[in-house]
């Protein structure tokens, strides 16, 4: 259940697989345990926010403030202030004087009680420091298992109210594992904690991607020996054959309006991109090459479609309508450019590109300019956040691979790190929680 506490002011204002896919299962990876955020970099213009422990959580399973931080943190637009020795729930009324010495613009704190029947009563408020405002807050009454949603939709709010825009904290992450000859298909909150097998199998699970509402997941299975598509549904765990035809069948992805797939098909020969409805039947082929065509990416728009194809000699990103046409080449710099995700507002492409290793690269689309965001050198499957601003891959870092998050600059970076093992596929879920 959720309650609105009064608001009295106004507001201030994120792989080769691809390739790989179409020919054979991409070495996956495996993780177990829980995760931890480890937050680095610095942005140029991060609003400093003072999160005071909430009172009561130190009872609790969660502690609340601290969910709150590392999610304002990992999304780059937000500072930490040291709020050691203040106490403040969401009744209080703050000296702002003492936070303004501190060099707080924003002040949050609240509860966490436990209620007669188990569940948890969780509060915040959030001010403005600088302008001494009450920014309003919220109340939710959860089961204990939704603690760590509770603080998530906090930190949401918090980001709504101070960048004017949605936040993703309380999103889902999809992501694959393998222990031993075991690959699981995982759904998990948005820094990766909480997760919960979706699904399991003795054969690979590659290339999961969520459907448009957020309640179905399409992958890759290679349990008949050979890549078939599934659609899992998450809240029940029932699933249906969606591509089962001669050959291959790869790299599904969704169309913006749910109600179709682009795949990847070798029923006639090479690999070709077919468009397939989202309850199944037969597919429309939608190129006409004589090479490897695969990893398609629809336009916020549902209009066009992105892919990889190695017509030119290489494999680079093409664009064509999703109705039929030619296709013109996106990617020029390098040799070898693929996974291509576009941003939920249109605006950019993400890509790995081989320039001294995998690295992830951001194009911004109306203008060409590109850059790699990354460091490392064994970066994959990259996906955007719902708003736009993050992008979640796979990577390589000392000697296993790991889940990250960016910030489209590079500058702010998140690991979100398995303590038992390694990590592959991820995939960044919609708004829809």
């Amino acid at each position: 259940m959720t309650f609105q506490l009064p608001d009295r002011s106004s507001p201030i204002r994120w792989r080769r697989r691809a390739v790989v896919a179409a020919l054979a299962a991409a070495p996956l990876a495996s993780a177990l345990a829980q995760f931890r955020v480890e937050v680095s970099g610095v942005g140029l213009t991060q609003l400093p926010i003072a999160l005071v422990p909430f009172r009561g959580e130190e009872g609790a399973p969660q502690k609340i403030s601290a969910i709150v931080r590392a999610d304002l943190e990992r999304s780059g637009q937000f500072r930490a202030v040291d709020a050691a020795g203040q106490a403040m729930d969401e009744t209080t009324r703050p000296d702002m004087s003492v936070w303004r010495q501190r060099a707080a613009d924003a002040l949050a704190g609240g509860s966490v009680t436990r209620l007669a029947d188990g569940r948890w009563d969780v509060r915040f408020r959030l001010w403005d420091v600088v302008r001494g405002q009450d920014l309003g807050g919220l109340g939710y009454v959860v089961p204990q298992a939704d603690l760590r949603l509770a603080a998530h939709k906090i930190a949401d709010y918090i980001y709504e109210k101070l960048t004017g825009e949605k936040g993703v904290f309380s999103t889902r992450l999809a992501y694959v594992t393998k222990a031993g000859n075991r690959y699981t298909l995982w759904v998990a909150d948005s820094d990766g904690e909480n997760a919960q097998a979706a699904l399991g199998s003795p054969e690979p699970i590659i290339s999961p991607v969520w459907s448009p509402d957020g309640t179905q997941l399409a992958y890759v299975s290679f349990e008949s020996r050979k890549p078939v598509i599934y659609v899992h549904d998450v809240a029940s765990g029932r699933r249906r054959l969606l591509a089962n035809f001669k050959g291959s069948n790869s790299a599904p992805a969704w169309s913006p309006d749910g109600r179709s797939l682009a795949v990847t098909l070798s029923r006639d020969g090479g690999s070709q991109l077919y468009l397939i409805s989202a309850s199944g039947g037969e597919p429309r082929r939608l190129t006409q090459s004589q090479s490897i065509d695969t990893e398609p990416a629809f336009s916020p728009d549902g209009a066009s479609i992105y892919f990889v194809s190695d017509r030119g000699g290489a494999p680079q990103i093409y664009r064509m309508p999703v109705g039929g046409g030619a296709a013109q080449r996106v990617t020029f710099n390098g040799s070898y450019n693929v996974s291509p995700a576009v941003s939920p507002d249109g605006r950019y492409l993400a890509y790995v590109s081989r320039t001294g290793g995998y690295k992830l690269h951001v194009m911004e689309l109306a203008s060409g300019n590109t850059a790699a965001v990354t460091d490392t050198a064994e970066d994959e499957s990259p996906s955007f956040a719902p708003n736009s601003r993050l992008i979640v891959y796979a990577t390589r870092q000392g000697g296993r691979e790991a889940l990250m998050t960016t910030t489209l600059d590079g500058k702010i970076k998140a690991r979100l790190a398995g303590q038992g093992g390694d990590i592959r596929e991820p995939a960044w879920g919609p708004s829809q929680r």
